[in-house]
């Protein structure tokens, strides 16, 4: 019967999702939305009829969980809320029980069991709905979290032979490893013989932060590099005295300008301003 009336469900469900007030025009377009809903009910009404409706494991159902993974997955990287991306699945369930009513209201009994497995089925959709969703997202998180490890662990080369990276946020083990492997690089392709690490942007400093900036300096005075700790605030500075950490062997300054003159002294480098000319009138 729900096969029959394939059309009509999907005029009702395209009626209940332009009705909602969470509906976002601006993320999707009204045609992307209908092809999105067609191929769904394509493929969910073809399976009424010839699939277990409690087994979404089995093969039969493959089509139908592939085509709404695919759609969650593309909303959780478009931006969709989780409550709009769940609406796509709840407003179909309406829709399958309206045109349902419609054609056994005059059996009660029918329609009450007939709804009942149709709300079990799409109870059971929702939920691989927002797994899938929730992956989607997860997947996001973690490629932005990456995106923004790598911009705020840059290199930057402020004189020859001189490397600056400059640290913001907090050290935890696998920021550390970035940070050496982009630190131990850039010594490698430019020959450098001076790093200065500035932890100005580093909130607090605890024992494993610490640790963390200890096998840094480590790592790059085995590739024959002097490290320069600055950015060395005085509450940083009573907390590593509080805590007994031990950086009497390793340079600390208090900015990032007194390490790069220290640096500058090391290598025998002097700047100076240049004295500005005074150029006479000639008549």
């Amino acid at each position: 019967m729900l096969e029959s009336k394939k059309k009509a469900i999907l005029e009702q469900w395209m009626k209940n999702q332009l009705a909602d007030d969470s509906l976002r025009e601006d993320l999707i377009s009204n045609e992307e939305l209908r092809s999105q809903s067609e191929e769904l009910i394509s493929a969910l009404v073809g399976n009424l009829s010839m699939a277990d409706l409690t087994d979404l494991d089995s093969d039969e159902w493959s089509p139908v969980i592939e085509i709404l993974g695919g759609i969650s997955i593309t909303r959780a990287r478009q931006g969709f809320t989780p409550r709009e991306t769940g609406n796509f699945v709840f407003t179909l369930k309406e829709a399958l029980l309206t045109v349902l009513q419609a054609e056994i209201s005059d059996n009660p009994q029918l329609l009450f069991e007939e709804s009942m497995k149709i709300n079990r089925l799409m109870d059971s959709l929702s939920v691989v709905t927002f797994e899938t969703f929730i992956k989607g997202r997860e997947e996001v998180i973690l490629r932005q979290t990456d995106e923004i490890a790598d911009i705020s662990t840059p290199v930057i080369r402020v004189w020859d032979g001189i490397l600056a990276l400059p640290i913001i946020g907090t050290l935890d083990s696998a920021r550390t490893q970035i940070v050496m492997e982009n630190l131990l690089q850039e010594i490698v392709e430019t020959g450098s013989s001076i790093a200065i690490l500035d932890i100005s942007g580093v909130p607090a400093v605890d024992s494993l932060v610490a640790q963390h900036l200890i096998k840094t300096v480590s790592a790059t005075r085995l590739m024959g590099a002097e490290c320069i700790i600055s950015g060395i605030r005085p509450e940083i500075a009573q907390t590593v005295v509080h805590l007994g950490i031990d950086l009497s062997n390793i340079i600390t300054k208090a900015s990032l300008a007194s390490a790069l003159a220290y640096a500058f002294k090391s290598m025998r480098l002097e700047v100076r301003k240049a004295n500005s000319v005074q150029k006479s009138n000639t008549f």
